[in-house]
C-alpha cells in the first residue's frame, strides 16, 4: 500500500541554544503551551513554558492580537502565566481563522537570552449527539479528506509548490478538515 523512500526530503534546521534556553526536548515541542478557555465572550488563556538552566532568570510573557497590540503582558520566574483576554476575538475555522500570538522571552538581567512564541485561537468545541461538531456554540460540519504525502516521479519528495498547490485544491472542495 505504500512505498517507503530513503534520504532526506523536507527542510533541515540546525538550532543552537544558549545554556540557558527554552527545552527544545519536552516532548519534541518547541517549550511553550498556549491553552485558552473561553468562557462567554472572554478567554481564560494559560501559557505555559518549559525551560533548561533558567534559574534566576526572569520569564516576560506577552500575548498579542492579530494585528500585533500587545493585550497582555506580565514578568516573573514563574513557568506559568495566566491571562484574560476581554472581549475574545473568536477563532471560527475557516470562516475567521483569527490567531492570538504568545511569546515567552528569558532573560538574564536586561539581557535576552532566548525567546519562544506560538499562535494559538480562542475557541470552545464539544461533540453533541444530535448537531454534530459545535465550534463556539454553532453546528460546524466536518468535510474533509485523507491526503497522502505523494506525488509520480517525486514520491514524498514534495516541493513547498506541491504543497500549496495540494492544500489550494482541498480548499476549494470546499474541506473544512484534513487527515
Amino acid at each position: 500500500d505504500f512505498t517507503f523512500y530513503g534520504g532526506l526530503y523536507r527542510d533541515v534546521n540546525l538550532i543552537c541554544v544558549p545554556e540557558s534556553h527554552f527545552d527544545l526536548s519536552y516532548y519534541g515541542g518547541s517549550g511553550i503551551k498556549v491553552t485558552p478557555i473561553v468562557e462567554g465572550s472572554a478567554a481564560n488563556v494559560e501559557v505555559e513554558v518549559w525551560t533548561k538552566n533558567a534559574d534566576g532568570k526572569t520569564l516576560t510573557y506577552t500575548v498579542t492580537d492579530a494585528e500585533g497590540n500587545v493585550v497582555a503582558e506580565t514578568a516573573t520566574t514563574e513557568t506559568k502565566a495566566n491571562f484574560v483576554i476581554e472581549n475574545a476575538h473568536k477563532w471560527h475555522g475557516r470562516k475567521d481563522p483569527y490567531l492570538y500570538t504568545a511569546e515567552v522571552v528569558l532573560k538574564n538581567g536586561k539581557e535576552i537570552v532566548d525567546a519562544v512564541s506560538t499562535r494559538f485561537g480562542c475557541r470552545s468545541f464539544s461533540i453533541a449527539p444530535n448537531k454534530g461538531f459545535i465550534l463556539n456554540g454553532e453546528a460546524y460540519p466536518l468535510r474533509g479528506v485523507s491526503r497522502h504525502q505523494d506525488r509520480w516521479g517525486f514520491g514524498n519528495a514534495l516541493t513547498h509548490a506541491h504543497h500549496e498547490e495540494d492544500i489550494d485544491l482541498i480548499c476549494e472542495v470546499g474541506c473544512t478538515t484534513i487527515r
